[in-house]
C-alpha cells in the first residue's frame, strides 16, 4: 500500500482501487469541530482534480477514527493510508461522473426500507428503527443517505465495467475441471534429512557466535512492577468508574514525570523487582509482556482485563553468555534453521536448473516415498492450499518443494491428473458457472485497473502530507 503511495507520481493506482475502495466502510462519528481546518492547500491532484488538505480533513472526520487512534499509528503510515483511499474514492467519483451514472431519490429509498435492520420480524419497514439505526450510530438521514447513494453508484460503475459476462459452456466446463481435477502426487519429507538440534556441537555454537555477534546482542533490563487491580487501589473487587479515575490519575502523573516510586508509594503498593531479563521463550507472561514494552520506560499496561504498572530501571544491550542454557539452545535453534534452509535451497536450486530428475528422487527417498492423490485443487488436508495451488499449477513429472500448515517441507512430483466434464443438466452447473463468471468477471476489473494506470495521473504533495502528520504528533 505505501510502495503504491510512494508511486503515485509515477501512476501506480493499481491495485488500490479492487483493495481499498469496493469493499472500505467507514464507521460513524468524528474528531469533531476542533479537528476542521480551513486550510486549502492541495494534498495530492488527480489530473486536473484537486483534493484540498480539507477535503482530506472532512475525509478523515467522517472515518470514524479517533485523534487518539491516527496518533498512535502515525508512524504505521496510517495518514498515507488514509490518503490513499480518499485518492481511490475520488478516482471513482471522476469515472461514475465521466460515464453519466446516477442513482434516484426512488431508488435509494427502496433501497433502506429493503434494508433488513430496518424491518420488524414481518419484514415490514419502520420508520423507528431507521432513526434508531442513525442515533445510535451518531449519523443523520442525509449523511447516512448520500453513503449509500455513492455505494450503489460504485456497484453500478463495477456492473457497467463487468455486467453482461456470461461464458458458453466450454469455459465453464474448462474450469470445472481445473479445479475438480484429482492429482496423484509421490512426496519425500524433508525431515529426516536435516541434521538434529542435538548433534551441535560448543564449537558449532562458538563459530556461529562469532560471526554474528553483533546480531545476536539482546537487551538486558532491570525493572519494577505493581499489580494494579480494584481490590489494591480502591478496596472493591468490581472495576468501577472510582477505579478508572485512579487509572486516569497515574496516566496523568506519568505525564508530568513523577516517578515511579513516587507514584506507587503513594497508592501504597509494593512492587515486584527483576534485574538482567531477558525474553527466552516469549510466552505469555507479565515479564515478557513488560520486555516487548520495553521502549516506554514508565507505562500501565492493559491486557485482558489486567493492569500492571511498570518501570524500567535500566536496559542493557549485551551478547548473552554462552554458558546461558537458554541462549545456547537458541543457537542451536538457529543452526538447525540454517541448515534446514540451506538444505532446502540446494534442492530447489536443483530443480530450477533441471538437475533434480527421477534418479535423484529415488535415490533421495529410498523407502521414504509416499503417495497420495489430492481430491481437488481446493484439497488442503494434508500440504497447505498455496503448495496444492503450485502442484496444479504444474505439468505431469515436474518436481518442486512444498509445505503443510506446519511448515514441514516436501519434496513432490506431480504423477497423473484424472480428469472428468460437467454437464449442463449437472447438479453442480449453474455453481460452476457462477464461479467461472466471478473469475471473469475480476479479470476483466483487473484489465479496467490497468486501464486507470494511464488514464489518470496522480501527484502527491509530500510537503502537505508531512504537516498534517505532524498536527497529530
Amino acid at each position: 500500500m505505501i510502495n503504491l503511495f510512494k508511486n503515485f507520481t509515477k501512476k501506480k493506482i493499481g491495485g488500490l482501487l479492487l483493495i481499498l475502495v469496493i469493499i472500505i466502510a467507514f464507521g460513524f462519528g468524528g474528531f469533531g469541530g476542533g479537528f476542521n481546518t480551513g486550510n486549502q492547500n492541495s494534498i495530492a491532484k488527480i489530473n486536473n482534480t484537486n483534493i484540498s488538505t480539507q477535503d482530506f480533513m472532512n475525509y478523515l472526520n467522517e472515518s470514524g477514527l479517533s485523534q487518539q487512534v491516527i496518533k498512535e499509528n502515525i508512524d504505521k503510515n496510517v495518514i498515507e493510508e488514509l490518503l490513499s483511499a480518499l485518492i481511490s474514492v475520488t478516482l471513482l467519483d471522476l469515472e461514475i461522473k465521466g460515464l453519466d451514472l446516477t442513482i434516484t431519490q426512488a431508488v435509494l429509498v427502496e433501497r433502506i426500507k429493503r434494508n433488513k435492520n430496518f424491518q420488524d420480524e414481518n419484514g415490514i419497514f419502520k420508520r423507528t428503527l431507521y432513526e434508531k439505526f442513525l442515533l445510535t450510530n451518531n449519523s443523520s438521514a442525509p449523511i447516512f443517505e448520500t453513503r449509500l447513494k455513492n455505494n450503489e453508484l460504485q456497484k453500478q460503475l463495477f456492473t457497467y465495467i463487468s455486467g453482461g459476462t456470461k461464458n458458453p459452456k466450454f469455459l465453464v466446463n474448462k474450469f470445472y475441471k481445473e479445479i475438480n481435477k484429482k492429482l496423484d502426487i509421490d512426496y519425500i519429507s524433508l525431515d529426516t534429512f536435516y541434521k538434529k538440534t542435538e548433534t551441535f556441537t560448543d564449537d558449532h555454537i562458538k563459530i556461529f557466535v562469532n560471526e554474528n555477534a553483533e546480531k545476536l546482542e539482546q537487551d538486558y533490563i532491570d525493572f519494577s512492577y505493581v499489580d494494579v487491580s480494584p481490590k489494591n487501589l480502591i478496596g472493591v473487587e468490581e472495576f468501577n468508574q472510582s477505579f478508572f479515575d485512579k487509572i486516569d490519575d497515574i496516566e496523568n502523573q506519568i505525564s508530568k514525570n513523577v516517578d515511579f516510586k513516587t507514584i506507587i508509594k503513594e497508592l501504597n503498593l509494593s512492587p515486584t523487582s527483576i534485574t538482567a531479563y531477558i525474553n527466552h521463550d516469549n510466552k505469555e507472561t507479565i515479564e515478557n509482556k513488560i520486555y516487548n514494552s520495553r521502549k516506554n520506560s514508565i507505562e500501565i499496561l492493559e491486557d485482558k482485563g489486567t493492569y500492571i504498572f511498570y518501570n524500567i530501571e535500566s536496559l542493557n544491550t549485551k551478547l548473552p553468555s554462552l554458558n546461558d542454557d537458554k541462549f545456547k539452545k537458541q543457537i542451536k535453534n538457529l543452526l538447525f534453521q540454517k541448515e534446514r534452509y540451506e538444505f532446502n535451497k540446494e534442492i530447489l536450486d536443483k530443480i530450477n536448473q533441471k538437475k533434480f530428475d527421477q534418479a535423484s528422487f529415488d535415490k533421495l527417498g529410498k523407502d521414504k516415498i509416499r503417495k497420495i492423490k489430492l481430491n481437488s485443487i481446493k484439497d488442503n488436508k494434508k500440504f497447505e492450499i498455496n503448495s496444492i495451488e503450485i502442484l496444479y499449477s504444474l505439468p505431469i513429472n515436474s518436481f518442486t518443494l512444498i509445505a503443510d500448515d506446519q511448515k514441514n517441507v516436501f519434496i513432490a512430483k506431480t504423477v497423473n491428473y484424472e480428469e472428468k466434464n460437467i454437464t449442463q443438466n449437472s447438479n453442480d452447473f449453474n455453481k460452476t458457472s457462477i464461479e467461472e463468471g466471478a473469475q471473469s468477471k475480476n479479470i476483466i476489473l483487473k484489465s479496467y485497473d490497468l486501464f486507470l494506470n494511464n488514464r489518470y495521473q496522480v501527484v502527491i504533495n509530500e510537503k502537505t502530507v508531512d504537516r498534517v502528520k505532524n498536527y497529530f504528533k
